[in-house]
């Protein structure tokens, strides 16, 4: 069976290291986040409900985090695309993650719970 950690442990380079910065930051954000894999991917639950995943760009590479209830969530880092349930924040690898950015669309999507 696989864990989260088996996701973690397959990445490279910085991704790996963005990965395992997000896991910390998001599972340590709020009490009531838990962590599990669903689709091979971590997947953050709020009170038992989807908030959010980890994953990366096909094209690119590049770690985000895509949000659960995306068209609730108004944030101009947020990126809808195609998708009609979920919004993501693409994380360049080799840059400073904006905690700011992170924390004020946490906040938000906790608040539609």
């Amino acid at each position: 069976m696989s864990t989260t950690d088996d996701f973690f442990n397959k990445q490279e380079g910085p991704n790996k290291e963005v990965f395992l910065f997000l896991r910390n930051f998001i599972y340590q954000y709020h009490s009531e986040i838990t962590l599990h894999l669903k689709w091979g991917l971590p997947y953050f639950y709020f009170k038992g409900k989807p908030l959010c995943y980890l994953w990366k760009d096909k094209k690119t590479n590049e770690p985000y985090v895509s949000f659960a209830k995306g068209p609730q969530l108004e944030h101009t880092a947020l990126i809808q695309g195609d998708r009609k349930v979920f919004k993501i924040l693409p994380i360049p690898p080799n840059q400073d993650i904006d905690l700011k950015v992170l924390q004020s669309i946490l906040d938000q999507a906790i608040k539609l719970y």
